[in-house]
């Protein structure tokens, strides 16, 4: 494998967190947009993505492959986690 095919497959791997962290963080601003005027849609991507793409490696570390259901089930609850947390949390901004 050389290094373009390397990079495709981290791309790819990434993917699906950063696809559905933005789309979830869009939908979250859009239905409470009057409780988080405050808050920035890249501070909620920004988590969202991050906890996502967490789960997503450690998924692959705890199953051994990619793409297992068991892994993208916890993303989407890592996600909610994280956009909880970047939206409603102590520290809110």
């Amino acid at each position: 494998m050389g290094m373009l095919d390397g990079l495709w497959h981290l791309l790819n791997f990434f993917a699906p967190a950063m696809a559905v962290g933005a789309l979830a963080s869009a939908l979250t601003k859009l239905l409470w947009w009057r409780d988080l005027k405050t808050v920035s849609w890249l501070r909620l991507a920004a988590w969202a993505v991050a906890v996502s793409s967490a789960v997503l490696v450690a998924g692959l570390a705890w199953t051994g492959r990619d793409g297992k259901m068991v892994t993208y089930g916890a993303m989407v609850v890592g996600n909610a986690l994280g956009l909880w947390w970047a939206a409603f949390g102590p520290r809110r901004g």
